[in-house]
């Protein structure tokens, strides 16, 4: 059974740090595209991140370039996001997803990923 697991939300101060986590379980995930997406309270689900399966670029949402980063760890099988300088309107919960082997021009778009994580909460307050 394919299952995706994020870890590693909680609450912050602005300007702090986390890092995220994605596991995965019943698939390898370095054979599929990960997305980070985000969905706060009353707004649309909107893609954050993009990992291509392989080597690649990966994609940023222009919201977080130049604050997060995006990685795997093969040998963990998760990908991790690391978020710095984060931001009050950064608060959201964070979800990963599986597509197929590239990020694509559809990265950003939820419908393009076909398996999920249940979400980790992240909140930036002071």
């Amino acid at each position: 059974q394919l299952q995706l697991v994020e870890s590693g939300g909680g609450l912050v101060q602005p300007g702090g740090s986390l890092r995220l986590s994605c596991a995965a379980s019943g698939f390898t995930l370095d054979n599929y595209a990960i997305g980070w997406f985000r969905q706060a309270p009353g707004k649309e689900r909107e893609g954050v991140s993009c990992i291509t399966s392989g080597a690649g670029s990966p994609n940023f949402a222009d919201s977080v370039k130049g604050r997060f980063t995006i990685s795997r760890d093969n040998a963990k099988n998760t990908v991790y996001l690391q978020m710095n300088s984060l931001k009050a309107e950064d608060t959201a919960i964070y979800y990963c997803a599986a597509k197929g082997l590239l990020c694509g021009s559809s990265w950003s778009f939820p419908g393009a990923f076909g398996y999920w994580g249940q979400g980790t909460q992240v909140t930036v307050s002071s």
